[in-house]
């Protein structure tokens, strides 16, 4: 996994754990309905993380564009279909949407890149 993956990832983790341990009631149920959001339900969990990229893209979060891009890595999803998402969003979000969009091709190469070292290493 690549520096940025890996740096992201952690501090994620750190600071979701950080928010947790103060056990406020109101966090806590928004953190599981973020999660139980993304279960597989009437719709896959491919659309379901399309959906929160284009959005997330739109309301220009960056963390929340990382998160969705690693999980629709993971899902299978091919750098086209991720971009014709993205292109969605930055049509629907407009032109203030580009530097996110350059953040988002980013990451993307970053998991890409991480991928093909995974792959030379088990080699």
């Amino acid at each position: 996994m690549s520096a940025a993956v890996e740096e992201f990832n952690a501090y994620r983790e750190k600071m979701n754990s950080r928010i947790l341990e103060d056990n406020n009631k109101i966090i806590k149920r928004i953190f599981n309905l973020d999660t139980n959001a993304y279960m597989k339900g009437a719709l896959d969990v491919k659309t379901k993380e399309l959906l929160g990229l284009v959005a997330s893209a739109v309301l220009r979060c960056d963390d929340c564009v990382k998160y969705h891009l690693e999980t629709c890595y993971k899902e299978g999803f091919l750098k086209e279909e991720v971009v014709e998402a993205l292109s969605i969003a930055t049509l629907i979000g407009g032109t203030i949407v580009i530097p996110h969009l350059r953040r988002a091709y980013e990451f993307w190469d970053e998991l890409e890149q991480s991928s093909s070292k995974d792959t030379v290493l088990k080699e």
